[in-house]
């Protein structure tokens, strides 16, 4: 058994993905939104495996229901490493292959120390 740090490597900050923490461009700032977060994992995992993993690191040490998240969606794709010259003479390298999670929680609930 894995633990859920071996599962969720890192946030991903990028322009786009602060974007989607944010919330929901379509809906009113009056309504509640839908945040989605990305992040970096195991190549190995699976979406119940991060799931369970999110939500054990962020509920952990609260006691009532209404401070804990819910994952509702999870979303994986798997980035392909690029070839890069790694000399003059040399062979060819390769960068590793990586696995990316895009996390939606549940309507009105943000992470507070996503990384942003």
């Amino acid at each position: 058994m894995k633990s859920p740090y071996q599962i969720i490597l890192r946030p991903i900050i990028t322009e786009k993905s602060v974007a989607l923490s944010y919330g929901d461009v379509r809906v009113r700032e009056d309504d509640d939104q839908v945040h989605t977060y990305t992040f970096e994992v195991a190549p190995d995992a699976n979406k119940i495996e991060i799931k369970a993993a999110l939500e054990a690191i962020y509920n952990e040490g609260k006691k009532g229901k209404d401070d804990k998240i819910e994952v509702t969606r999870v979303r994986t794709l798997i980035l392909k490493g690029k070839s890069r010259r790694v000399g003059h003479s040399r062979p060819k390298g390769k960068r590793p292959d990586r696995k990316k999670a895009m996390i939606t929680l549940a309507r009105g609930q943000i992470l507070e120390d996503y990384g942003v």
